[in-house]
């Protein structure tokens, strides 16, 4: 969908409604206190439904991200496609000056939109399965001496070639940490897992060690000759990254780089899907409330 096309078709709040019961509710309107369906829409208002099971009153945003949110629908609709389409993403101020309102409510907007993109259940990757860490950040200045010391996060990134993309804010890059997210996300019936020079890698692989290939960039290898052993895709995925922070967002804090990645694998995932922005909304329904209380703490 193009922008043009979303402020024709959902101009109005009740077509947005429309279109969010359609996603949340596909068979039927449900309470969201109860979960049942013996619902009925009031003659007093068309958003308004009521269960009759818990006497409850509702509208389909209840105890969603659009939870308690006094935007109109239509500006929510405008900023999720802009989020959802932009492939190195789209900064608060530039969604402030774009759509037209104040910073604070362009960030916590942007933040709920985020926190929908956090996907739950993920599959073990296998097949070929790359691994890589980088770091992101800059530097800060020693107020004592006056000296700049580095202020970096790491990042973890597995990505299944011809598959998904994972991101991971981690603590650091020692065999430990690593190991934890080669169990959590990549399964043991992997065929190569490939990596570059670290020597924490082959502790942190354990038992799929011998199912390890490395390229080793320090002597200036990127694919090993004759073969399909490298890193690049993964590598690609964290160019991309780099080039939202540095040129999009400009500076993440350590608290809320998660809530970026998310962000980046979610649509970097689904990158050739037609249906982007109908999918973003369908998580948008089915995610829990984000309160700025929450976001901020």
């Amino acid at each position: 969908m193009t922008l043009p096309e979303i402020t024709e078709m959902f101009s109005t709040d009740e077509k947005c409604r429309e279109l969010l019961e359609r996603l949340r509710w596909p068979n039927g309107a449900e309470c969201p206190r109860c979960h049942s369906q013996k619902v009925v829409r009031l003659v007093t208002s068309d958003k308004l439904l009521y269960c009759a099971e818990c006497d409850y009153q509702f509208t389909v945003t209840a105890a969603t991200i659009f939870h308690d949110s006094h935007l109109p629908l239509a500006k929510w609709f405008m900023v999720t496609l802009l989020l959802c389409e932009a492939r190195k993403g789209i900064s608060a101020n530039q969604i402030k000056r774009t759509v037209g309102m104040s910073y604070k409510t362009a960030w916590y907007l942007c933040h709920r939109i985020r926190a929908a993109m956090k996907e739950v259940d993920q599959p073990m990757l296998d097949g070929t399965v790359e691994m890589d860490e980088t770091y992101v950040g800059g530097k800060q200045r020693n107020p004592r001496r006056g000296k700049a010391t580095t202020n970096k996060a790491v990042v973890i990134g597995i990505r299944q070639r011809n598959g998904d993309l994972r991101f991971f804010h981690a603590e650091d890059a020692k065999s430990g940490t690593l190991a934890k997210y080669i169990q959590e996300n990549i399964s043991q019936d992997v065929e190569v897992i490939v990596t570059d020079e670290l020597p924490a890698y082959p502790k942190a692989l354990g038992e799929l060690s011998n199912r390890h290939e490395t390229v080793n960039h320090t002597q200036k290898e990127y694919v090993r000759f004759g073969t399909d052993i490298h890193t690049n895709t993964v590598e690609n995925a964290f160019s991309l990254l780099k080039r939202g922070i540095m040129g999009t967002w400009h500076k993440i804090s350590a608290k809320h780089l998660p809530a970026y990645l998310n962000e980046m694998t979610f649509r970097f995932n689904r990158r050739k899907n037609a249906n982007l922005f109908l999918d973003t909304l369908r998580h948008m329904v089915t995610a829990p409330v984000l309160t700025f209380e929450k976001l901020t703490a």
